[in-house]
């Protein structure tokens, strides 16, 4: 039987399910996204617009290598949440103790190769001379934290496939708090530069992995595992890795895309890039809904399908699509009055604010596009089409890649802002009629095997 901490998500209305769900994670996002606004501002505000650059230079580089960090766990998630909803406990149990050593081997593996090749690449990807020191500084302290980003994107990963959104929430929060402090301590107190803010992310994620074993250890007896379940096994290994690596790859696959049109803008300068770096931060915290909203359905997906319940799984993504569709509005007017203030929390050079607000009002008018590229993206990822929803992330690179090489040289930087809506419409394009092609093969799939089990 599942514990009082988990929760099902395979009955009852899927509005009141998506939100209940959705709001914590959301929670967790925007305290996670206000720690890295206010390493941003500290950053920008005391060290200057050259180190604002260099750590802006180095974000989709960072995304590229922890973004497929995160998309593994995300994808060892979804055999829990579906085995889970299959209530086949002992199958589960294996996932979990399969993808705890899985995780560790690419950790470790990982760590190794980016730490050894860091600033080569950031060479390669024309890092501007007077901050690519800085930009290494910073970098290389967040890739040494690999192992802690596997460690709290797991266990977090594995909490909310059980239908604990909350708790995984309260860890982060904590955590931001820390790392606020440590800020301060590091860069105010002990005149670090842009390698303390980096220390600080990377102390504070492993205080809120930690935090995420102790909970579970006491709080889940459901996932109390036998020596056996943490042997690795041909099946549960083989389905992780179809899993996780598409997972983890659909993120790089779209991060590519980011480091080729990153590396057309920093040939743009340091002005440029600062002002690609401030209109990122304030993004990334306005889209916080939709990364909820995805996280969510993935689960709900993935617990349906165990289910074998796809009308539902279809009644439940075209709910979170009205819900980001609703909010893609607010959010466009709240930038439209108020981004300029924002950005001044960033910076007070004039031309940086101009660049920025142009790259905000770029995005915010087809933010409902993004709503749907991570509602049915996740949807699908969490029915089981890991290596399906990788398509849509090698449409979105092309589009990033088209953007690079034909818009930003000719326009500069005005090209470079309509990057991400671009890489939405394309991405989109396909995922619509990709997700009614899972729900069909499923449907077919159930309908043909009346003793179909999930394992």
């Amino acid at each position: 039987m599942a514990s009082d901490s988990t929760k099902k998500m395979t009955n009852g209305n899927p509005l009141f399910l998506i939100l209940g769900f959705s709001i914590p994670m959301l929670a967790g996002l925007v305290f996670q996204q206000m720690y890295n606004l206010v390493d941003t501002i500290i950053v920008g505000q005391t060290l200057g617009d050259s180190a604002l650059a260099a750590v802006g230079s180095t974000g989709s580089i960072n995304f590229l290598i922890n973004g497929f960090c995160m998309g593994m766990c995300s994808g060892f998630a979804i055999p829990v949440a579906q085995r889970f909803g299959a209530e086949s406990y002992d199958s589960m149990r294996k996932f979990v103790g399969n993808s705890i050593i899985m995780s560790a081997v690419f950790a470790a593996a990982l760590t190794l190769i980016v730490s050894v090749f860091c600033y080569q690449i950031l060479a390669v990807m024309q890092t501007p001379a007077d901050i690519i020191d800085l930009a290494y500084s910073y970098i290389s302290i967040i890739f040494f934290g690999i192992p802690v980003t596997f460690l709290y994107n797991l266990t977090a990963g594995i909490m909310r496939s059980l239908g604990d959104s909350k708790t995984p929430t309260y860890f982060l929060i904590m955590a931001a708090g820390i790392n606020v402090a440590l800020d301060i301590v590091f860069i105010l107190v002990l005149g670090m530069s842009v390698n303390g803010p980096a220390l600080a992310t990377v102390l504070s994620q492993l205080i809120a992995g930690l935090s995420c074993v102790i909970y579970m250890r006491k709080k889940f007896p459901i996932l109390k595992l036998k020596k056996d379940d943490l042997k690795l096994g041909k099946h549960h290994s083989q389905v992780l890795i179809s899993m996780g690596i598409p997972f983890g790859l659909q993120y790089s696959i779209t991060a590519i895309g980011s480091v080729i049109l990153q590396t057309a803008v920093n040939g743009l300068g340091t002005v440029a890039v600062a002002s690609m770096t401030a209109g990122s931060k304030v993004s990334m915290f306005i889209v916080c809904p939709f990364d909820a909203l995805g996280g969510t359905m993935a689960t709900y997906a993935g617990q349906n399908v165990g289910a074998k319940n796809i009308p539902r799984v279809k009644k439940g993504v075209w709910t979170a699509q009205l819900l980001g569709t609703i909010y893609a509005i607010f959010s466009l007017i709240v930038l439209f009055f108020l981004g300029r203030f924002i950005l001044h929390l960033f910076t007070s050079t004039d031309i940086v604010i101009d660049q920025a607000m142009m790259f905000l009002l770029a995005n915010a008018v087809t933010y409902t596009l993004l709503a749907a590229v991570n509602i049915f993206r996740f949807a699908i990822q969490g029915m089981g089409f890991s290596t399906f929803a990788i398509y849509s992330g090698v449409m979105e690179m092309i589009a990033r890649i088209l953007v690079a090489f034909t818009f930003v040289p000719l326009i500069g930087f005005k090209g470079a802002i309509w990057a991400s809506p671009v890489a939405w419409l394309f991405a989109v394009m396909f995922l619509i009629p990709g997700f009614y092609s899972c729900c069909k093969k499923l449907e077919n799939k159930f309908n043909g095997e009346n003793n179909y089990h999930l394992g």
